[in-house]
């Protein structure tokens, strides 16, 4: 039977004259533009937190030995006091939300207005602490508590149900934080909902793409690192590039277990005396950062933004051995519960991989050449880390302006990711499902996520 053609006429009639369903996508616009300003709002908090705490290491760097374990020892004992559902990264919280298996009314332990400002204030404490943390994950926090309360003027049976709400607030925390609305659609359906529902797909990327537009109207349309000059790469790059992927899939892997190891309690005397006494192993902890930041020149303090521009400016001058001392100082800040993120840092960690192998192994073209081996495994290590290797090479060639790069960057991630699969379960589903537990006193079901 021959189908008819559509009419468009009747259909913008039939459109334009549901005036509920229009306020409804009015709503939901009006929340991601609040989402995407409460993101941009935390950057500046972020980024002024840190300036503050460079000028106090810059005029008195042994004050950071006081500093930095008091402030530490602070955020845990006010997170804990306070707003527990805000500690670590935030992403976790988010999937814990979506998940079937958590009762509707637990669900404002992980997301609401409440922790959406508890997360702004102690994640930019943290920056003012110093510690190993990034602001990327905890966005995610931010704006999807934010569209989540868009549930409460939505008639019932609207095409943005909460789920889609969660959704389109996480993936625009994403494209915000790190001005890469390709990298929130993504984000979206690897990690929050593995697929989108056709009836509300196209409002969710609107409101992904709206609270992306939020950032780059306060920041500007610019890629987070610049843009580089991508180099030929001929056979001789190739063992090189191997090696910063495998190096970044097995290390990313290790990384990953380590941190689920470390934040669902593994049986040691350090996770004992963390649960006993939380706020003086905060306080021990940011000692351990100070001095680590301090023997570095000050390289892992932060984010660590800046030592991956001098990498991907062929600059030599980061300390030795920096992507280990990076780790574990951003294994630490995350292990004594303070809200932070590990995004960043993780690509830092893989910058510092690739310039180490690209000083190592290459010869007079390595200025040139390892620029491209530093891209890799940021990709590679954030995919290792995450085990979401779209998300990662997408957020790398958004902010590196790397198309040129984009095979390279996707073969890096793609087999990062399959390596750390074999050594690692998910780091972000590992975490979800022990807060799961926690909140609900039962075991979680893996085959029902």
């Amino acid at each position: 039977m021959q189908q008819s053609e559509p009419n468009f006429l009747k259909n913008l009639h039939t459109e334009l004259s549901d005036g509920k369903a229009w306020l409804g996508r009015g709503i939901v616009m009006a929340y991601a533009a609040l989402a995407g300003l409460a993101v941009v709002i935390f950057t500046i908090m972020s980024e002024t937190a840190f300036g503050w705490f460079q000028y106090i290491y810059t005029h008195s760097p042994w004050a950071i030995l006081i500093w930095t374990p008091a402030v530490t020892a602070g955020i845990v004992w006010l997170t804990r006091r306070f707003a527990p559902g805000a500690a670590g990264s935030g992403i976790p919280q988010i999937m814990a939300t979506l998940d079937p298996q958590l009762p509707a009314a637990d669900r404002s332990h992980f997301v609401s207005i409440k922790l959406t400002i508890a997360k702004m204030v102690l994640g930019s404490a943290g920056m003012l602490a110093g510690l190993s943390l990034g602001r990327e994950g905890p966005s995610v926090q931010v704006a999807a508590g934010v569209m989540h309360d868009a549930r409460r003027w939505l008639r019932p049976g609207s095409a943005m149900n909460e789920h889609a709400l969660l959704v389109a607030g996480g993936a625009a925390g994403i494209a915000a934080a790190f001005n890469a609305p390709l990298a929130g659609v993504v984000f979206a359906i690897e990690e929050l909902s593995r697929k989108l529902e056709s009836r509300n797909s196209g409002l969710i990327i609107a409101a992904i793409v709206l609270a992306g537009l939020m950032s780059v109207s306060v920041f500007g349309n610019y890629a987070y690192f610049g843009s580089m000059a991508v180099p030929h790469l001929g056979l001789a790059v190739l063992l090189p590039a191997l090696l910063v992927v495998l190096c970044c899939g097995a290390l990313g892997g290790l990384f990953s277990r380590l941190l689920a190891a470390s934040l669902t309690g593994s049986p040691d005397r350090f996770s004992d005396w963390r649960e006993r006494y939380p706020v003086r192993f905060a306080a021990g902890g940011g000692l351990v950062i100070a001095i680590i930041g301090l023997v570095t020149g000050g390289a892992t303090f932060g984010a660590g933004g800046e030592e991956v521009r001098h990498m991907l400016n062929g600059e030599a001058d980061v300390a030795n051995l920096y992507f280990l001392l990076k780790l574990v100082a951003t294994w630490v800040t995350t292990w004594c519960g303070v809200p932070g993120g590990i995004f960043a840092p993780s690509l830092s960690i893989g910058a510092g991989i690739g310039h180490d192998i690209g000083q190592l192994t290459l010869g007079a073209d390595q200025q040139l050449v390892t620029p491209a081996l530093v891209a890799m495994g940021m990709a590679g290590f954030l995919a290792a880390v995450t085990q979401a290797p779209l998300t990662s090479f997408i957020i790398v060639m958004e902010m590196l302006d790397g198309r040129p790069m984009v095979l390279s960057l996707m073969a890096s991630a793609m087999i990062a990711s399959l390596i750390s699969r074999l050594i690692s379960r998910p780091l972000y589903t590992t975490l979800s499902e022990h807060m799961i537990s926690r909140v609900t006193g039962k075991p979680v079901e893996p085959e029902k996520r």
